[in-house]
Protein backbone atom coordinates (compact mmCIF):
# COMPACT_ATOMS: atom_id res chain seq x y z
CA UNK A 1 0.00 0.00 0.00
CA UNK A 2 1.46 3.38 -0.99
CA UNK A 3 1.83 6.14 1.55
CA UNK A 4 -0.47 8.39 -0.49
CA UNK A 5 -3.37 5.98 -0.05
CA UNK A 6 -2.53 4.56 3.39
CA UNK A 7 -5.21 5.26 5.97
CA UNK A 8 -4.68 6.68 9.43
CA UNK A 9 -5.80 3.37 10.90
CA UNK A 10 -3.14 1.39 9.01
CA UNK A 11 -0.44 3.94 9.89
CA UNK A 12 -1.39 3.70 13.55
CA UNK A 13 -1.20 -0.07 13.35
CA UNK A 14 2.28 0.05 11.81
CA UNK A 15 3.50 2.62 14.33
CA UNK A 16 2.07 0.61 17.26
CA UNK A 17 3.72 -2.61 16.10
CA UNK A 18 7.03 -0.84 15.45
CA UNK A 19 7.01 0.78 18.91
CA UNK A 20 6.32 -2.55 20.57
CA UNK A 21 9.20 -4.13 18.65
CA UNK A 22 11.49 -1.08 19.12
CA UNK A 23 11.81 -1.04 15.32
CA UNK A 24 12.74 2.60 14.86
CA UNK A 25 13.69 2.07 11.21
CA UNK A 26 10.05 1.43 10.32
CA UNK A 27 8.95 4.42 12.37
CA UNK A 28 11.37 6.74 10.60
CA UNK A 29 10.28 5.37 7.21
CA UNK A 30 6.63 6.12 8.00
CA UNK A 31 7.38 9.63 9.32
CA UNK A 32 9.65 10.51 6.39
CA UNK A 33 6.73 10.28 3.92
CA UNK A 34 4.26 12.31 5.98
CA UNK A 35 3.43 16.01 6.05
CA UNK A 36 3.63 17.79 9.44
CA UNK A 37 -0.17 17.86 9.71
CA UNK A 38 -0.30 14.09 9.18
CA UNK A 39 2.35 13.53 11.84
CA UNK A 40 0.33 15.74 14.20
CA UNK A 41 -2.76 13.60 13.62
CA UNK A 42 -0.75 10.46 14.38
CA UNK A 43 0.51 11.95 17.64
CA UNK A 44 -3.02 12.96 18.69
CA UNK A 45 -4.17 9.39 18.04
CA UNK A 46 -1.69 7.69 20.38
CA UNK A 47 -1.76 7.07 24.16
CA UNK A 48 0.63 9.25 26.13
CA UNK A 49 3.48 6.75 26.48
CA UNK A 50 3.47 5.83 22.77
CA UNK A 51 3.07 9.50 21.82
CA UNK A 52 6.20 10.45 23.77
CA UNK A 53 8.25 7.70 22.11
CA UNK A 54 7.04 8.65 18.62
CA UNK A 55 7.71 12.34 19.28
CA UNK A 56 11.35 11.51 19.95
CA UNK A 57 11.60 10.13 16.40
CA UNK A 58 9.96 13.05 14.59
CA UNK A 59 12.59 14.79 12.39
CA UNK A 60 13.80 17.93 14.13
CA UNK A 61 13.41 20.04 11.01
CA UNK A 62 9.61 19.66 11.18
CA UNK A 63 9.17 19.80 14.98
CA UNK A 64 7.91 23.39 14.89
CA UNK A 65 5.34 22.78 12.15
CA UNK A 66 4.06 19.65 13.90
CA UNK A 67 3.58 21.63 17.12
CA UNK A 68 1.48 24.11 15.16
CA UNK A 69 -0.91 21.44 13.91
CA UNK A 70 -1.62 19.56 17.14
CA UNK A 71 -4.31 20.64 19.58
CA UNK A 72 -3.30 22.91 22.45
CA UNK A 73 -3.54 20.23 25.13
CA UNK A 74 -1.50 17.75 23.08
CA UNK A 75 1.03 20.48 22.32
CA UNK A 76 1.51 21.02 26.03
CA UNK A 77 2.33 17.34 26.59
CA UNK A 78 4.89 17.45 23.76
CA UNK A 79 6.54 20.68 24.91
CA UNK A 80 6.84 19.31 28.44
CA UNK A 81 9.04 16.51 27.04
CA UNK A 82 11.40 18.94 25.30
CA UNK A 83 14.46 20.75 26.58
CA UNK A 84 14.38 24.57 26.34
CA UNK A 85 17.06 24.65 23.64
CA UNK A 86 15.10 22.07 21.62
CA UNK A 87 11.99 24.24 21.69
CA UNK A 88 13.95 27.33 20.60
CA UNK A 89 15.52 25.36 17.75
CA UNK A 90 12.17 23.90 16.66
CA UNK A 91 10.58 27.34 16.37
CA UNK A 92 13.54 29.05 14.69
CA UNK A 93 12.24 28.60 11.15
CA UNK A 94 8.62 29.60 11.77
CA UNK A 95 7.13 32.84 10.51
CA UNK A 96 5.78 35.52 12.83
CA UNK A 97 2.14 34.36 12.70
CA UNK A 98 3.07 30.78 13.57
CA UNK A 99 5.42 31.93 16.32
CA UNK A 100 2.62 33.98 17.89
CA UNK A 101 0.36 30.92 17.95
CA UNK A 102 2.97 28.92 19.86
CA UNK A 103 4.47 31.66 22.00
CA UNK A 104 1.77 31.89 24.67
CA UNK A 105 1.88 28.11 25.25
CA UNK A 106 5.59 28.11 26.02
CA UNK A 107 7.10 28.07 29.52
CA UNK A 108 8.12 31.57 30.60
CA UNK A 109 11.86 30.83 30.54
CA UNK A 110 11.66 29.26 27.08
CA UNK A 111 9.70 32.25 25.77
CA UNK A 112 12.36 34.61 27.07
CA UNK A 113 15.12 32.48 25.50
CA UNK A 114 13.26 32.56 22.19
CA UNK A 115 12.97 36.35 22.25
CA UNK A 116 16.69 36.69 22.98
CA UNK A 117 17.52 34.42 20.03
CA UNK A 118 15.64 36.65 17.56
CA UNK A 119 16.96 39.65 15.70
CA UNK A 120 15.41 43.01 16.50
CA UNK A 121 13.11 43.06 13.44
CA UNK A 122 11.70 39.59 14.10
CA UNK A 123 11.23 40.35 17.80
CA UNK A 124 9.37 43.57 17.00
CA UNK A 125 7.08 41.83 14.51
CA UNK A 126 6.26 39.10 17.03
CA UNK A 127 5.42 41.61 19.74
CA UNK A 128 3.22 43.57 17.32
CA UNK A 129 1.35 40.37 16.36
CA UNK A 130 0.84 39.37 19.99
CA UNK A 131 -0.69 42.79 20.66
CA UNK A 132 -3.72 41.87 18.53
CA UNK A 133 -6.71 39.96 19.93
CA UNK A 134 -6.29 36.19 19.73
CA UNK A 135 -9.12 35.55 17.23
CA UNK A 136 -8.57 38.64 15.09
CA UNK A 137 -7.29 39.13 11.56
CA UNK A 138 -4.14 40.63 13.08
CA UNK A 139 -3.24 37.26 14.61
CA UNK A 140 -3.99 35.34 11.41
CA UNK A 141 -2.37 37.60 8.85
CA UNK A 142 0.97 36.93 7.18
CA UNK A 143 3.41 39.79 6.94
CA UNK A 144 5.32 38.42 3.93
CA UNK A 145 3.21 40.49 1.55
CA UNK A 146 4.73 41.59 -1.77
CA UNK A 147 3.63 45.16 -2.47
CA UNK A 148 4.26 47.43 -5.45
CA UNK A 149 3.56 51.05 -6.33
CA UNK A 150 0.76 52.03 -8.68
CA UNK A 151 2.91 54.46 -10.70
CA UNK A 152 5.53 51.95 -11.89
CA UNK A 153 5.35 49.87 -15.06
CA UNK A 154 4.66 46.16 -15.26
CA UNK A 155 8.16 45.68 -16.63
CA UNK A 156 9.59 47.26 -13.48
CA UNK A 157 7.50 44.91 -11.34
CA UNK A 158 8.75 41.91 -13.34
CA UNK A 159 12.35 42.98 -12.84
CA UNK A 160 11.66 43.45 -9.14
CA UNK A 161 10.29 39.90 -8.83
CA UNK A 162 13.23 38.45 -10.76
CA UNK A 163 15.56 40.28 -8.40
CA UNK A 164 13.75 38.74 -5.40
CA UNK A 165 14.17 35.34 -7.14
CA UNK A 166 11.13 33.91 -5.30
CA UNK A 167 7.81 35.03 -3.86
CA UNK A 168 6.09 33.80 -0.69
CA UNK A 169 3.90 30.72 -0.89
CA UNK A 170 0.27 31.24 -1.93
CA UNK A 171 1.03 34.55 -3.63
CA UNK A 172 -1.61 35.01 -6.30
CA UNK A 173 -1.87 38.78 -6.06
CA UNK A 174 0.58 41.62 -5.56
CA UNK A 175 -0.66 44.34 -3.23
CA UNK A 176 -0.66 47.86 -4.67
CA UNK A 177 0.05 50.75 -2.31
CA UNK A 178 0.73 54.46 -2.58
CA UNK A 179 3.85 56.30 -1.42
CA UNK A 180 2.65 56.16 2.20
CA UNK A 181 1.83 52.46 2.17
CA UNK A 182 -1.95 52.93 1.95
CA UNK A 183 -3.65 50.02 0.21
CA UNK A 184 -5.03 50.88 -3.25
CA UNK A 185 -5.80 47.56 -4.96
CA UNK A 186 -4.27 44.32 -6.21
CA UNK A 187 -2.29 43.24 -9.25
CA UNK A 188 -3.09 39.61 -10.20
CA UNK A 189 -0.03 37.72 -11.42
CA UNK A 190 -2.05 36.65 -14.46
CA UNK A 191 -2.35 40.30 -15.55
CA UNK A 192 1.29 40.98 -14.80
CA UNK A 193 2.45 38.35 -17.29
CA UNK A 194 -0.27 38.82 -19.92
CA UNK A 195 -0.44 42.61 -20.33
CA UNK A 196 1.87 45.02 -22.17
CA UNK A 197 4.99 45.50 -19.98
CA UNK A 198 4.96 49.23 -20.79
CA UNK A 199 1.61 49.73 -19.04
CA UNK A 200 1.57 51.19 -15.55
CA UNK A 201 0.34 49.10 -12.62
CA UNK A 202 -2.47 51.64 -12.15
CA UNK A 203 -3.75 50.82 -15.65
CA UNK A 204 -4.29 47.09 -15.02
CA UNK A 205 -4.70 46.69 -11.27
CA UNK A 206 -8.00 45.70 -9.68
CA UNK A 207 -9.36 48.34 -7.33
CA UNK A 208 -12.65 46.54 -6.64
CA UNK A 209 -11.19 44.69 -3.67
CA UNK A 210 -12.39 44.88 -0.09
CA UNK A 211 -9.65 45.17 2.48
CA UNK A 212 -9.96 43.44 5.85
CA UNK A 213 -9.77 45.46 9.07
CA UNK A 214 -7.02 44.13 11.30
CA UNK A 215 -9.55 43.79 14.15
CA UNK A 216 -12.06 41.62 12.25
CA UNK A 217 -12.98 38.39 14.10
CA UNK A 218 -11.85 35.10 12.60
CA UNK A 219 -15.44 33.83 12.22
CA UNK A 220 -16.39 36.90 10.22
CA UNK A 221 -13.29 36.31 8.10
CA UNK A 222 -14.34 32.73 7.37
CA UNK A 223 -17.79 33.89 6.29
CA UNK A 224 -16.26 36.62 4.09
CA UNK A 225 -13.93 34.17 2.33
CA UNK A 226 -16.80 31.74 1.78
CA UNK A 227 -19.36 34.23 0.48
CA UNK A 228 -16.90 36.13 -1.74
CA UNK A 229 -14.97 33.04 -2.89
CA UNK A 230 -11.65 34.60 -1.85
CA UNK A 231 -8.24 32.96 -2.01
CA UNK A 232 -6.31 35.83 -0.43
CA UNK A 233 -7.16 39.26 0.97
CA UNK A 234 -5.23 42.33 2.23
CA UNK A 235 -5.29 43.36 5.90
CA UNK A 236 -5.21 47.08 6.78
CA UNK A 237 -5.25 49.24 9.89
CA UNK A 238 -7.66 52.09 10.69
CA UNK A 239 -5.75 54.45 8.39
CA UNK A 240 -5.83 52.01 5.49
CA UNK A 241 -2.13 51.14 5.73
CA UNK A 242 -1.34 47.68 4.38
CA UNK A 243 -0.24 45.39 7.23
CA UNK A 244 -0.32 41.94 5.68
CA UNK A 245 -2.49 39.36 3.97
CA UNK A 246 -4.67 36.39 4.82
CA UNK A 247 -4.79 33.33 2.55
CA UNK A 248 -7.29 30.50 2.23
CA UNK A 249 -5.01 28.06 4.08
CA UNK A 250 -5.43 30.11 7.26
CA UNK A 251 -9.20 30.23 6.84
CA UNK A 252 -9.47 26.45 6.42
CA UNK A 253 -7.83 26.12 9.85
CA UNK A 254 -10.33 28.59 11.32
CA UNK A 255 -13.29 26.67 9.87
CA UNK A 256 -11.95 23.36 11.21
CA UNK A 257 -11.37 24.78 14.67
CA UNK A 258 -14.86 26.34 14.81
CA UNK A 259 -16.39 23.05 13.68
CA UNK A 260 -14.50 21.12 16.36
CA UNK A 261 -15.48 23.67 18.98
CA UNK A 262 -19.19 23.48 18.10
CA UNK A 263 -19.18 19.68 18.19
CA UNK A 264 -17.33 19.42 21.52
CA UNK A 265 -19.31 22.20 23.16
CA UNK A 266 -22.57 20.39 22.47
CA UNK A 267 -21.30 17.74 24.86
CA UNK A 268 -19.99 20.29 27.36
CA UNK A 269 -16.35 19.62 26.47
CA UNK A 270 -13.37 21.79 25.60
CA UNK A 271 -12.55 21.65 21.88
CA UNK A 272 -8.86 21.26 22.77
CA UNK A 273 -9.43 18.21 24.99
CA UNK A 274 -6.92 15.45 24.40
CA UNK A 275 -8.63 12.14 23.59
CA UNK A 276 -5.80 10.29 25.34
CA UNK A 277 -5.40 12.63 28.31
CA UNK A 278 -4.89 11.01 31.76
CA UNK A 279 -8.01 9.60 33.43
CA UNK A 280 -8.01 12.00 36.39
CA UNK A 281 -7.75 15.23 34.36
CA UNK A 282 -10.43 14.06 31.90
CA UNK A 283 -12.72 12.98 34.73
CA UNK A 284 -12.40 16.37 36.44
CA UNK A 285 -13.24 18.23 33.24
CA UNK A 286 -16.34 16.17 32.52
CA UNK A 287 -17.49 16.11 36.14
CA UNK A 288 -18.41 19.80 36.01
CA UNK A 289 -21.17 19.37 33.44
CA UNK A 290 -22.32 16.08 34.92
CA UNK A 291 -22.78 17.94 38.19
CA UNK A 292 -24.74 20.74 36.52
CA UNK A 293 -26.91 18.17 34.76
CA UNK A 294 -27.51 16.37 38.07
CA UNK A 295 -28.83 19.58 39.61
CA UNK A 296 -31.29 20.01 36.77
CA UNK A 297 -32.30 16.34 37.05
CA UNK A 298 -33.09 16.84 40.74
CA UNK A 299 -35.24 19.83 39.79
CA UNK A 300 -37.23 17.64 37.38
CA UNK A 301 -37.46 14.92 40.04
CA UNK A 302 -38.76 17.49 42.54
CA UNK A 303 -41.51 18.45 40.11
CA UNK A 304 -42.49 14.79 39.74
CA UNK A 305 -42.48 14.42 43.50
CA UNK A 306 -45.11 17.12 43.83
CA UNK A 307 -47.55 14.76 42.09
CA UNK A 308 -46.75 11.63 44.10
CA UNK A 309 -50.41 10.97 44.96
CA UNK A 310 -51.47 11.00 41.31
CA UNK A 311 -48.69 8.59 40.32
CA UNK A 312 -49.61 6.17 43.13
CA UNK A 313 -53.25 6.02 42.07
CA UNK A 314 -52.83 5.95 38.28
CA UNK A 315 -50.00 3.72 37.03
CA UNK A 316 -50.60 4.80 33.43
CA UNK A 317 -49.20 8.23 34.25
CA UNK A 318 -45.81 6.78 35.19
CA UNK A 319 -45.78 4.68 32.01
CA UNK A 320 -46.61 7.59 29.68
CA UNK A 321 -44.67 10.36 31.44
CA UNK A 322 -41.32 9.81 29.64
CA UNK A 323 -43.05 10.28 26.25
CA UNK A 324 -43.97 13.88 27.06
CA UNK A 325 -40.44 14.83 28.16
CA UNK A 326 -38.77 12.97 25.27
CA UNK A 327 -40.90 14.56 22.54
CA UNK A 328 -40.33 18.02 23.99
CA UNK A 329 -36.59 17.38 24.25
CA UNK A 330 -36.27 16.34 20.61
CA UNK A 331 -38.38 19.26 19.34
CA UNK A 332 -36.36 21.72 21.40
CA UNK A 333 -33.01 20.22 20.33
CA UNK A 334 -33.92 20.66 16.66
CA UNK A 335 -34.69 24.34 17.17
CA UNK A 336 -31.69 24.90 19.45
CA UNK A 337 -29.27 23.37 16.94
CA UNK A 338 -30.57 25.54 14.10
CA UNK A 339 -30.46 28.64 16.30
CA UNK A 340 -26.86 28.03 17.43
CA UNK A 341 -25.78 27.40 13.85
CA UNK A 342 -27.52 30.60 12.70
CA UNK A 343 -25.84 32.61 15.45
CA UNK A 344 -22.43 31.18 14.56
CA UNK A 345 -22.96 32.27 10.95
CA UNK A 346 -24.20 35.71 12.02
CA UNK A 347 -27.67 35.07 10.58
CA UNK A 348 -29.65 35.81 13.75
CA UNK A 349 -29.98 39.29 15.21
CA UNK A 350 -32.55 41.46 16.96
CA UNK A 351 -34.07 42.36 13.61
CA UNK A 352 -35.15 38.82 12.75
CA UNK A 353 -35.36 37.01 16.11
CA UNK A 354 -39.06 37.84 16.55
CA UNK A 355 -39.84 36.43 13.11
CA UNK A 356 -37.97 33.24 13.97
CA UNK A 357 -39.83 33.00 17.25
CA UNK A 358 -43.18 33.19 15.43
CA UNK A 359 -42.00 30.63 12.89
CA UNK A 360 -40.92 28.12 15.56
CA UNK A 361 -44.20 28.70 17.40
CA UNK A 362 -46.10 27.81 14.23
CA UNK A 363 -43.98 24.70 13.61
CA UNK A 364 -44.46 23.61 17.23
CA UNK A 365 -48.24 24.02 17.02
CA UNK A 366 -48.45 21.93 13.83
CA UNK A 367 -46.13 19.14 15.05
CA UNK A 368 -47.59 19.27 18.55
CA UNK A 369 -51.16 18.72 17.37
CA UNK A 370 -50.12 16.07 14.81
CA UNK A 371 -48.21 13.87 17.25
CA UNK A 372 -50.55 14.61 20.14
CA UNK A 373 -53.37 13.00 18.15
CA UNK A 374 -51.21 9.97 17.41
CA UNK A 375 -50.18 9.54 21.05
CA UNK A 376 -53.74 10.13 22.27
CA UNK A 377 -55.05 7.29 20.10
CA UNK A 378 -52.28 4.93 21.23
CA UNK A 379 -52.86 5.83 24.92
CA UNK A 380 -56.59 5.23 24.57
CA UNK A 381 -56.08 1.84 22.89
CA UNK A 382 -53.46 0.92 25.51
CA UNK A 383 -55.29 1.91 28.69
CA UNK A 384 -58.90 2.19 27.49
CA UNK A 385 -59.38 5.63 29.04
CA UNK A 386 -60.14 8.57 26.75
CA UNK A 387 -59.31 11.05 29.53
CA UNK A 388 -55.70 9.84 29.71
CA UNK A 389 -55.43 10.15 25.92
CA UNK A 390 -56.73 13.72 26.03
CA UNK A 391 -54.44 14.69 28.91
CA UNK A 392 -51.26 13.40 27.32
CA UNK A 393 -52.25 15.04 24.02
CA UNK A 394 -52.68 18.42 25.72
CA UNK A 395 -49.41 18.00 27.63
CA UNK A 396 -47.55 17.14 24.41
CA UNK A 397 -48.80 20.27 22.66
CA UNK A 398 -47.85 22.43 25.64
CA UNK A 399 -44.36 20.94 25.95
CA UNK A 400 -43.52 20.95 22.24
CA UNK A 401 -44.58 24.60 21.95
CA UNK A 402 -42.54 25.49 25.05
CA UNK A 403 -39.56 23.60 23.60
CA UNK A 404 -39.74 25.43 20.28
CA UNK A 405 -39.87 28.82 21.96
CA UNK A 406 -37.09 27.88 24.39
CA UNK A 407 -34.92 26.64 21.51
CA UNK A 408 -34.83 30.20 20.15
CA UNK A 409 -34.87 32.21 23.38
CA UNK A 410 -32.25 30.23 25.34
CA UNK A 411 -29.30 30.82 22.96
CA UNK A 412 -30.26 34.48 22.55
CA UNK A 413 -30.40 35.02 26.32
CA UNK A 414 -27.19 33.08 26.95
CA UNK A 415 -25.33 35.10 24.32
CA UNK A 416 -26.56 38.33 25.88
CA UNK A 417 -25.23 37.08 29.23
CA UNK A 418 -21.84 36.35 27.65
CA UNK A 419 -22.25 32.53 27.89
CA UNK A 420 -21.52 30.28 24.91
CA UNK A 421 -24.92 28.83 23.85
CA UNK A 422 -23.28 25.75 22.34
CA UNK A 423 -21.68 24.92 25.68
CA UNK A 424 -24.67 25.28 28.01
CA UNK A 425 -27.77 25.60 25.82
CA UNK A 426 -28.62 21.89 25.80
CA UNK A 427 -28.47 21.64 29.61
CA UNK A 428 -30.85 24.58 30.06
CA UNK A 429 -33.17 23.29 27.34
CA UNK A 430 -33.38 19.81 28.91
CA UNK A 431 -34.38 21.41 32.20
CA UNK A 432 -37.11 23.46 30.54
CA UNK A 433 -38.61 20.56 28.58
CA UNK A 434 -38.50 18.19 31.57
CA UNK A 435 -40.04 20.63 34.02
CA UNK A 436 -42.70 21.95 31.64
CA UNK A 437 -43.52 18.45 30.35
CA UNK A 438 -43.89 16.86 33.77
CA UNK A 439 -45.74 19.85 35.17
CA UNK A 440 -48.21 19.94 32.28
CA UNK A 441 -48.87 16.19 32.18
CA UNK A 442 -49.07 15.53 35.91
CA UNK A 443 -50.82 18.82 36.63
CA UNK A 444 -53.58 18.13 34.10
CA UNK A 445 -53.89 14.56 35.39
CA UNK A 446 -54.29 15.82 38.96
CA UNK A 447 -56.99 18.27 37.91
CA UNK A 448 -59.09 15.94 35.71
CA UNK A 449 -58.45 12.41 37.02
CA UNK A 450 -58.33 12.82 40.79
Amino acid sequence: MSETTETLESRLSRIHEALEADDFVIIEEVLADLEPAEIALLLESLPLNERARLWERVPHDVDGEVLLHVRDEVRTTLINDMEPHEIVAATAGLDTTDLAELFEDLPKQVAEDMLRSMDELQRTRLQETLAFEEDSAGRLMRTDTVSVRADVTLETVQRFLRWKSQVPDNTYLLMVVDRNGVFMGVLPLSRLVSQDPELAVADVMNTDVDSIPVTMHSRELATLFETHDLSTAPVVDEQGLLLGRIVIDDIVDVIREDSDQALMNLAGLDEEEDLFAPVISSAKRRAVWLGINLITAFLAAWVIGRFEDALEKIVALAVLMPIVASMGGIAGSQTLTLAIRGMALGQISRTNSNWLLRKEFGIAIINGILWALVVAVVAYLWFGDSRIGAIIAAALVINIVAAGIAGILIPLLLKRMGIDPALSGSVVLTTVTDVVGFMAFLGLATIFLL
